[in-house]
C-alpha cells in the first residue's frame, strides 16, 4: 500500500517533478496504471496515482457521496495536501470526468489534461447516445437504478471478482487479449470486498438521479482547459463519436487522436503510447 493523505490511498513517484495526477475509473482503482507510475516518474514527473474514495485502499465515503464533485473535491485536497498549487492530469472514465469538474471546479488546478475514453459535459449540439451503445451499457442502469439487488445476487467475494473481471474481458471493454485471465483477476481483486463493489455503483447512483449529490456537478459547460483526447475505439461501452464530441466539449483541443488496439483501458493496452503522449504534451513546466 502506497501513503495516504485526506483520506485517498495513493501511489507516489519522482516527488520533486512536474506534478501530474493519474485518475482511475470504474471497475478499476489505482493498480490500473501499473505501466505508467515508474516511466513517468523517469520521464521527469511527480506522479501521484489515488484510489477514489471506496475504491481500492481508500476508505468508504462517511458522508455517503460518491458523485463527481465529492471525487473532486478529494482530488482538490489531496493535491493541496501534497503542496502542490497547480498539477496535469490524466484518466479515463469516471476518472476524467473527476478531472473535468476538478478543472473547472478550481480554475488554475488543472494545467493540462489527457482524457481518453471518458464521461463527457453535456453541452449544446451533442448528439444523442446510440442505441447500441446503450445496448451496452445495460450494466450502468442496473448499477445505478438497482444497485441493493445487484449486490446481493453477487454473495460471495469469488461472485463480485468475477463479475468484475468480465469488464476486462467478455463484456468487450478492452481490445482483445489486453488482459490475460489473471491480470483481470488481478484489477477486479479488491472488488471481492462487499462494501467497495457496493460503494462504486454509488458512482452510477449519483449519476442516474438515485442518490442524493454531495452539489452539482460542473459539467453542462464548454472546457477551457488545454486538452489531448486520445480514444480507444475496441471500447463497447464508450460512444463511438467520441473524438467528434471532445471537438464540440473542448475549447482547446489538441486531436482527438483514435489510438489503434485500445480500448476502455488505454493506460494499460497502449502504456508507452500514452507514456510518450504525456512526456511530449506536458514535458515543460508552465510559469
Amino acid at each position: 500500500m502506497g501513503a495516504v493523505a485526506v483520506g485517498l490511498a495513493y501511489d507516489r513517484a519522482g516527488e520533486g517533478g512536474v506534478p501530474l495526477l493519474l485518475v482511475h475509473g470504474w471497475p478499476e482503482t489505482r493498480r490500473i496504471w501499473t505501466r505508467n507510475v515508474a516511466p513517468l516518474a523517469e520521464a521527469g514527473f511527480d506522479v501521484v496515482a489515488p484510489d477514489l474514495r471506496g475504491f481500492g485502499d481508500s476508505p468508504i465515503a462517511d458522508d455517503g457521496f460518491y458523485d463527481l464533485a465529492a471525487h473532486a473535491r478529494d482530488l482538490e485536497a489531496l493535491c493541496r495536501s501534497l503542496g502542490w498549487e497547480w498539477c496535469h492530469a490524466c484518466g479515463g472514465d469516471l476518472g476524467g470526468g473527476a478531472i473535468i469538474d476538478l478543472g473547472l471546479r478550481f480554475e488554475g488546478l488543472v494545467r493540462r489534461q489527457v482524457l481518453f475514453n471518458c464521461v463527457l459535459p453535456i453541452v449544446e449540439g451533442l448528439p444523442p447516445v446510440p442505441a447500441h451503445v446503450l445496448q451496452a451499457a445495460d450494466y450502468f442502469v442496473r448499477q445505478g437504478r438497482d444497485a441493493d439487488a445487484l449486490a446481493s445476487e453477487l454473495r460471495t467475494a469469488e461472485e463480485r471478482r468475477r463479475y468484475v473481471a468480465a469488464f476486462y474481458g467478455s463484456r468487450f471493454w478492452a481490445t482483445p487479449g489486453a488482459f490475460t485471465p489473471a491480470e483481470a483477476a488481478w484489477h477486479a481483486e479488491p472488488f471481492g470486498d462487499a462494501e467497495k463493489l457496493r460503494a462504486g455503483f454509488g458512482n452510477y447512483e449519483s449519476a442516474l438521479g438515485s442518490r442524493p449529490l454531495s452539489e452539482a456537478p460542473r459539467f453542462f459547460e464548454r472546457v477551457a482547459v488545454e486538452t489531448v483526447a486520445l480514444y480507444g475505439p475496441d471500447d463497447h461501452v464508450i460512444w463511438e463519436d467520441f473524438p467528434e464530441r471532445c471537438e464540440l466539449v473542448f475549447e482547446n483541443l489538441v486531436g482527438p487522436f483514435v489510438v489503434p488496439r485500445a480500448g476502455h483501458f488505454l493506460q494499460w493496452e497502449r502504456a508507452e503510447l500514452l507514456n510518450r503522449t504525456l512526456a511530449a504534451f506536458l514535458r515543460d513546466p508552465i510559469d
